[in-house]
């Protein structure tokens, strides 16, 4: 059964503050993670977490090379790798605790959705928060 993604639980993630690990955020102005990240924190107020394989802090948030190493609880893992490796990051994000996944544009992990929502996440998947915000008039 394909995943249908829940408007409400759009909104939630979106106006609830709340600590966002973005999987995939670097310092390369060129990939779309720094400008969506950029959004979270400074127009939705998020806590944001860069994930990357260096670890760079991005936008004055320190950087970590994996999920498991942040400290504390994680609310959001938002995913900015492609569908083919999405699953590994799904995977770390029920492993860590983490109370929801947003799989990015283009990110479409079927299986991976439902390992998470069975686990208990909320799970968004193939859309951008700063697409969904716009829409939602925030």
């Amino acid at each position: 059964m394909a995943h249908i993604n829940d408007p409400q639980v759009i909104r939630r993630l979106l106006t609830t503050p709340g600590r966002w690990a973005v999987v995939g955020l670097s310092n390369n102005p060129l990939r779309p993670a720094v400008g969506v990240s950029l959004f979270l924190q400074q127009h939705l107020g998020q806590e944001i977490i860069p994930v990357s394989l260096k670890g760079d802090d991005v936008h004055g948030a320190k950087g970590y090379t994996a999920l498991a190493d942040v400290p504390g609880a994680i609310d959001v893992v938002d995913c900015f790798v492609n569908s083919g490796k999405v699953g590994a990051v799904v995977d770390q994000a029920i492993a860590v605790g983490a109370k929801a996944v947003w799989l990015q544009l283009g990110v479409v992990d079927e299986a991976a959705a439902q390992r998470a929502a069975d686990a208990g996440l909320d799970v968004v998947m193939d859309t951008c928060p700063k697409i969904e915000a716009a829409m939602l008039g925030l």
